[in-house]
């Protein structure tokens, strides 16, 4: 499985933010639509993600207060990205490895999505279900056994 068939399933919604924008706007995006993350763009090109991790830090940082702070000062401008025909086992990897909740998707220079650690478990378990129904389904087709024994004469 790769990236594009998460993102073929998750659609195409895409949030972004400007690093000069303040972060309490920011902020306030991330809440009413539910958000753990933002990319960041400037100029159609990613400088930056911005995730709830990167706010508290801010906060801490400014003793609970949020201010004047602009995106550019709190987001994480070296984001780990995937493409979208990266293997799904490469990415839990790379998530896993660099404590990574988000991954913003890059074909080229060119944004296709955002995928999160809650999409590629999903994936997973979807995944396993369905091997897991279709092992069933084969077993309780299994072939009758004759009497000698041996089964079904279509398998050795």
């Amino acid at each position: 499985m790769k990236v594009s068939d998460i993102l073929r399933v998750k659609g195409n919604t895409l949030y972004t933010v400007s690093p000069d924008e303040p972060l309490a706007k920011a902020t306030q995006t991330m809440a009413e639509k539910d958000l753990g993350s933002l990319v960041v763009m400037e100029h159609g090109e990613l400088v930056g993600m911005l995730t709830f991790r990167e706010v508290i830090g801010c906060l801490v940082g400014n003793g609970g207060e949020i201010g004047a702070t602009l995106v550019r000062k709190a987001m994480d401008d070296h984001p780990l990205t995937c493409t979208s025909e990266t293997e799904l086992d490469e990415v839990r990897r790379m998530m896993l490895d660099h404590h990574a909740r988000y991954l913003p998707v890059m074909n080229q220079k060119m944004l296709m999505g955002v995928i999160s650690f809650y999409d590629v478990a999903k994936a997973v378990v979807d995944s396993q279900n369905f091997e897991n129904k279709m092992l069933k389904a084969y077993i309780r087709d299994w072939p009758a056994e004759d009497d000698t024994g041996k089964g079904d004469s279509n398998f050795p």
